[in-house]
């Protein structure tokens, strides 16, 4: 970057723009400033005002914009809108037609939200309170004197640019920064995509972190940026003298590149969030809570809710690169159902491409025909097929060359573009290639008309598989421009190929001790050896070179894992539609694909809910999308770390995620692959896919790998009413299916940290082995002992080893992982879980109940249950089955049926359990159930059974209540009310 001072003109990413006399951006905001508020006026929704610079520009990274406004809004009770933005409206925002933002409130809500705005007017500060607690340590705080004094050396030594040098608002043409205290070592959640050292709770307090927001193709990494940019955290504060929690959230809606830092400087009494963005605006949104939950549900609200997931999307994928041609690919469908493992979806990588080519199958090992027919035979068998589509769209190599997705592209005019109007031609996969330009009116359109041509040419896809769309480019800049076009070649040997083999043994397998086999076990003994050695991954050091600046680089270098912001994507100079730089839109990308790809597939299968997975996503992505957390490493810390991904995208809207199943890259082994099946039948998205050249890892590949997947699978299927109630929660309110305990057990310190357990719902609890060589877990059993967990599968109380920790060790020989359901709960589930999802729903339900003892031989349980065709977009007629024990004498279950979908599947069997001593009696809808033949019926009068053949028994050892129709097409009418009582 470089200054003319004679003309008064700045060179910025391939545009000049007007700026400062100064020759030297300082780099040092210690001398910036600040502003001062003037003109206020307030509204009925809020205030504005302007902010005018309060003194002499600094320049620290751009030129100072002396004239700022800022527009508070209050817009819902528990939402409130800080716009912070430049008067003349130069800097980039983002439209509202890409991602829309709710209107103004038509009533008033400035007296009655939550959230309260507070200002000094110079210089200009900020904070925001909670009406209910106006004296507790604000939520979000900008005075200088609530932060530490400045200057503050660098947090992390190494790293110069961690140096905190000043707190006063700053806003230039290309750099923001804003800076909030926050509690001393608070619990923040979030800002992601990100894989922390530190666990799913970030930290603030020891080393610090930074988050930087820069989409970037990158092999899963820890503490780097990676595939996905969410600038939103929710922060959990625990008052220690009322063992009360409150939650709250912060988002702040810009695409700009940034680093977002959290750091306790030494010696201080508060830790601090500091924002440093790169361009755009200080959008910020404040979300109140005060549950967790509601956190995550408000900015639901705000960013939109995710999309309706297709009941079969909730079965067993199965993918792999390297299925070199459709024989191959028939081959593992043939394989998993003779080994009786449930496969849902089958799915190719790039091997199905022609030359690696969107929108192509390969004639000779892919030929369209072929394909065609074998997907409509998966169709036949109630199974799906889903294929790859990269982001790059490969130009044409000669004059001889055919490939109408270009073709028609160029024409049209929907590829981004060099600031001089050419095509920018960057390298993927096909060679040179063109990147779709998703901010012209065309583009989509486009799009369509090219997954509809390829759908027709036999690849008859069920949903869609987006990739590369960070966007990754293998160059830096354009440059295929006077390129030699015909060259198509990576420019790196794949793996697999002559000198790319993966040869490397499963992690901690020594060949010198155990030969060369690789197997789990020799003579009985395990080969796992150092186990200790695989406790962690090294982050990253910030203390690498500064990234050197040029012309397309702004004076402050967000932390980026790659040389420049050019490296490996687009160049920032791309230009979109309406002189739109990539600079400003970069982080925005995958989202917007995302967009038009669910478009597409609405208008390609009308009335049928699109399924997508996707890897680079943007706030708002979960409206169109999944995701699945990336190219991972064939390792037991990438299978723990799997847990922080899932949780994390949960609170970003985008529920629909999972691993990579067994490990992307690298050999895996046969008990990583049996433990990481077993998890991820616990996790959302459930796919396994690894990479070209490795060791094949499809379940049926080991005897205790298939055991291990059926046993999973079937108890995932069984439990698909749960998780499609949880996922209809999502859709309609933005409810996350999948949560940390310390959701719904806010008031627990010790579970604010834990990482290595989740909850499916509020209900079930996971507990997985993450460590290899090992028989047992160990595992925290929340609710301080005023919750009751019982084993999914043994219905066995268990109960924890210490009192004072609840910490618990549970049994967990290799094919097993242990799953609890909470006491107060009542789940409806499959009784027969199928080969597939549709034979699985085609199949009786099941109703447990875990009732909630209140130590007088009585409890209470609740549940719901939302039923509809699955498949129907957007949903069409639909019921809610909800599930009552009051507490009370009359031990009753009450179930209750609303909606005008009628459920044809009937209810064969209800489980009760903490029912603490044997019935005298059972009845049904009033009519009286006999005792079953391994029971003892006591009154001995040959009660008659109900519906021809419903009997109960009672388990001492579980206090298990049991109550079946053993008739051949009996059971209980879902469509109906219906009471279960006992005494």
């Amino acid at each position: 970057m470089f200054w003319v001072i004679g003309s008064f003109w700045l060179f910025s990413c391939g545009v000049f723009a007007q700026g400062s006399t100064e020759s030297v951006p300082s780099k040092n905001v210690s001398s910036c400033p600040g502003y001062v508020l003037q003109n206020l006026e307030e509204n009925s929704n809020g205030l504005s005002a302007s902010l005018t610079l309060g003194g002499t520009a600094c320049n620290a990274f751009g030129t100072d914009i002396e004239n700022i406004t800022i527009q508070v809004t209050y817009e819902t009770e528990t939402r409130l809108h800080v716009n912070i933005f430049d008067t003349a409206n130069k800097q980039f925002t983002i439209p509202e037609d890409v991602i829309s933002r709710p209107s103004s409130p038509e009533t008033s809500v400035v007296n009655s939200s939550d959230l309260v705005f507070n200002y000094d007017p110079s210089p200009f500060a900020f904070w925001i309170t909670r009406r209910s607690d106006p004296d507790a340590m604000p939520l979000f705080d900008t005075r200088t004197s609530s932060l530490p004094p400045t200057p503050i050396s660098p947090f992390m030594p190494e790293d110069e640019r961690t140096s905190l040098d000043g707190f006063d608002l700053v806003f230039e043409d290309e750099y923001l920064q804003l800076t909030s205290a926050l509690p001393l070592d608070a619990n923040i959640y979030g800002l992601g995509e990100y894989i922390a050292s530190s666990g799913f709770r970030r930290d603030v307090a020891k080393k610090g972190s930074i988050q930087t927001m820069w989409a970037r193709d990158i092999q899963d990494p820890t503490d780097e940026n990676m595939y996905g940019s969410h600038p939103f955290y929710l922060e959990h504060r625990f008052n220690e003298s009322t063992n009360t929690s409150q939650s709250h959230g912060v988002f702040l809606l810009n695409a700009a590149g940034s680093d977002i830092l959290l750091a306790t400087p030494p010696n201080s009494s508060t830790s601090l969030i500091q924002y440093r963005y790169l361009g755009g605006t200080l959008d910020l949104y404040f979300f109140s809570g005060p549950t967790s939950k509601s956190v995550v549900e408000q900015y639901g609200e705000l960013i939109g809710f995710p999309a309706w997931v297709p009941a079969w999307g909730f079965g067993f994928h199965l993918c792999r690169w390297g299925y070199l041609n459709i024989n191959d690919t028939r081959e593992q469908v043939i394989k998993m159902r003779e080994a009786g493992i449930p496969l849902e979806v089958m799915w190719n990588d790039i091997d199905l491409y022609h030359a690696f080519r969107d929108f192509t199958s390969d004639p000779v090992s892919f030929p369209g025909e072929e394909m065609r027919a074998f997907i409509r035979d998966l169709a036949a068998n109630n199974q799906r097929y889903i294929p790859i589509l990269d982001a790059a769209v490969p130009v044409l190599t000669n004059d001889t060359d055919v490939y109408n997705p270009y073709t028609s592209g160029s024409e049209r005019g929907v590829f981004v573009r060099n600031p001089d109007g050419s095509e920018y031609i960057g390298q993927v996969w096909p060679g040179y290639t063109v990147f779709p330009d998703w901010f012209n009116n065309k583009t989509e359109q486009w799009w369509l008309e090219a997954m509809t041509n390829w759908s027709e040419g036999g690849i008859e896809f069920s949903g869609i598989w987006l990739d590369m769309n960070e966007v990754s480019s293998f160059c830096e800049g354009s440059c295929g421009t006077g390129a030699n076009l015909s060259n198509t070649a990576p420019p790196f040997i794949l793996p697999g190929d002559p000198g790319g083999e993966i040869t490397t043994y499963p992690e901690c397998y020594d060949p010198s001790i155990s030969g060369p086999s690789g197997n789990l076990t020799v003579n009985g003994t395990s080969t796992c050896t150092n186990a200790s050695q695989i406790v962690g991954l090294v982050p990253r050091g910030l203390g690498a070179a500064e990234q050197p600046v040029d012309v397309v680089d702004p004076p402050y270098a967000i932390h980026n894992g790659f040389p420049s912001l050019s490296n490996h994507t687009l160049a920032t100079n791309g230009t979109h539609t309406g002189g739109i730089l990539d600079f400003d839109v970069h982080n925005m990308w995958g989202m917007m694909e995302e967009r038009a790809t669910h478009r597409a597939l609405q208008q390609l299968r009308p009335g049928k809910r699109p399924f997508i997975i996707s890897r680079s996503t943007f706030p708002s992505s979960g409206k169109w999308t999944g995701h699945w957390l990336g190219d991972n490493s064939a390792t037991w810390q990438y299978m723990y770390q799997s847990i922080q991904g899932v949780l994390q995208f949960q609170m970003f809207q985008i529920p629909l995620v999972g691993a990579d199943t067994c490990g992307f890259i690298g050999n895996t082994d046969e008990e990583l692959c049996n433990r990481w099946m077993q998890l991820s039948a616990f996790t959302p998205f459930y796919r396994n896919h690894n990479q070209r050249g490795a060791l094949s890892q499809e379940p049926y590949r080991w005897d205790s790998v298939a055991e291990a997947s059926k046993k999973a699978i079937a108890t995932r299927y069984s439990l698909l009413p749960y998780w499609y109630t949880l996922f209809a929660n999502a859709s309609t309110r933005g409810t996350p299916p999948v949560r940390p305990l310390f959701f719904e057990f806010p008031d627990e310190p010790e579970l604010f940290g834990v990482d290595r357990q989740f909850l499916v719902g509020s209900d079930i609890l996971v507990t997985p082995v993450l460590t290899p060589n090992v028989t047992s877990v160990q595992g925290i059993l929340p609710g301080r002992g005023q919750v009751t967990w019982r084993d999914l599968y043994t219905h066995q109380i268990v109960r924890p080893d210490d009192t004072t920790n609840n910490t618990i060790t549970l049994p967990a020989p290799l094919s097993h992982i242990n799953v609890h359901v909470r006491s107060g709960s009542a789940i409806l589930m499959h009784a027969s879980p199928g080969y597939t999802i549709e034979e699985t729903r085609q199949g009786p339900y099941s109703l447990l109940v875990s009732l909630d003892s209140n130590g007088n031989g009585t409890g209470t349980a609740w549940g719901d249950a939302y039923v509809d065709d699955g498949i129907s977009d957007p949903p069409m007629q639909s019921r809610v089955l909800t599930f009552v024990v009051d507490d009370g004498s009359e031990r009753k279950l009450s179930i209750t049926s609303e909606g005008e979908f009628v459920i044809q599947q009937v209810l064969r069997e209800v489980t009760v359990l903490g029912v603490e001593e044997r019935p005298e009696w059972v009845r049904l809808d009033g009519e009286d159930v006999r005792a079953g033949s391994t029971d003892v019926d006591e009154n001995g009068d040959g009660n008659a059974t109900v519906g021809g053949g419903w009997q109960w028994s009672w388990k001492n050892e579980t206090e298990e209540l049991v109550i079946t129709d053993t008739g051949a097409e009996t059971g209980l009418d879902l469509n109906s009310d219906h009471v279960v009582e006992w005494s």
